[in-house]
């Protein structure tokens, strides 16, 4: 599904002209804004709130409090805000995990729409699929002859069971029809350090954490998830491009807040993040994490979330992920 267009032409002509003003009145009293992440620090969702949370905070009116509750993909840290007060002194951020969730997993404590109210899509970012460079493949098509040629002795590593990093690389695998070894960790942060030291040998991850070790060499790119190649590394080809012409897969990140939060609170956050990223310093912090801006209005943001819950389910299907 193609994200809602938000015209950022409008929201710069809104700032020029002081229409957005500071939220002072965002929540009740003088209560921080808490933004929980149910995603581990060092993930792009971390990074990406952190980069604008000054700017968010000007916006709000209020300091604004982050907090990471990782564990079962985003599940645990999405029932707190599930939980949360009705006044919008607290939001989530949650990513593409948190429409997969319900289809790996049994039973989750809550639903992923009837249970939350969608303030936003703040953003949108490629993945990219990484190897240690003492893998010999410089390529997804020599990724998979190698796979093909010596079946059952590759692995690959991602930031847990049935999270959408898991997906991207499980897409590859099953439409490749490769024989891998599935190794999830426990978030981004100690995928990235085994990629890194050779524990694991290839994954899909955040591009903008990414980056750096691909231009240091410590990483080697092997093709972009997105339909299209990206502007900050023209050169490297499409997974699609490259032999899976089906494959295409981008990480999202969306603000949510509990069900039953009034929609007047609703839009004054989504105004919040109108406002701070009208700034150029979040801005262009956002887009150096590697995101698109997008800023879809809740409306929007609710119907969105509805269609990739339903996508992900057949993808989730297709590729025959469970989690116990």
């Amino acid at each position: 599904m193609q994200f809602p267009t938000n015209s950022r032409r409008g929201i710069l002509a809104l700032a020029a002209a002081g229409l957005l003003a500071p939220l002072g009145a965002l929540a009740q009293g003088d209560k921080p804004l808490r933004v929980i992440l149910p995603l581990s620090a060092g993930s792009g969702a971390d990074g990406a709130i952190r980069a604008i949370s000054t700017q968010l905070a000007k916006a709000a009116g209020h300091p604004v409090v982050i907090e990471n509750l990782p564990g079962a993909g985003g599940i645990t840290g999405t029932a707190q805000i599930v939980r949360g007060p009705r006044d919008g002194s607290m939001i989530g951020v949650v990513s593409n995990n948190h429409v997969v969730n319900p289809s790996v997993y049994p039973s989750i404590p809550f639903d992923a729409i009837q249970d939350i109210a969608p303030i936003t899509i703040i953003g949108a970012t490629p993945f990219v699929v990484v190897a240690n460079p003492a893998v010999p493949a410089r390529n997804i098509q020599e990724l998979v002859a190698l796979a093909k040629a010596k079946p059952g002795t590759l692995n690959y590593g991602s930031s847990g069971n049935g999270t959408i990093l898991h997906l991207g690389a499980a897409m590859l695998v099953d439409q490749a029809r490769l024989d891998i070894k599935h190794i999830p960790y426990k978030g981004m942060g100690m995928l990235m350090n085994d990629l890194l030291s050779g524990q694991v040998q290839w994954g899909v991850v955040a591009l903008a954490p990414a980056a750096p070790h691909i231009k240091s060499g410590t990483l080697r790119a092997l093709g972009v998830t997105t339909a299209q190649r990206v502007p900050s590394m023209p050169d490297l080809p499409t997974v699609a491009e490259q032999g899976l012409p089906n494959y295409a897969l981008e990480g999202w990140i969306a603000a949510i807040g509990p069900k039953d939060l009034p929609m007047a609170e609703r839009n004054r956050l989504h105004q919040a993040f109108q406002q701070a990223l009208a700034q150029p310093e979040a801005r262009n912090a956002l887009i150096a994490q590697g995101y698109e801006i997008k800023l879809t209005p809740p409306e929007a943001t609710t119907a969105f979330m509805r269609s990739e819950l339903q996508r992900m389910a057949e993808v989730v299907k297709n590729v025959r992920v469970k989690v116990d």
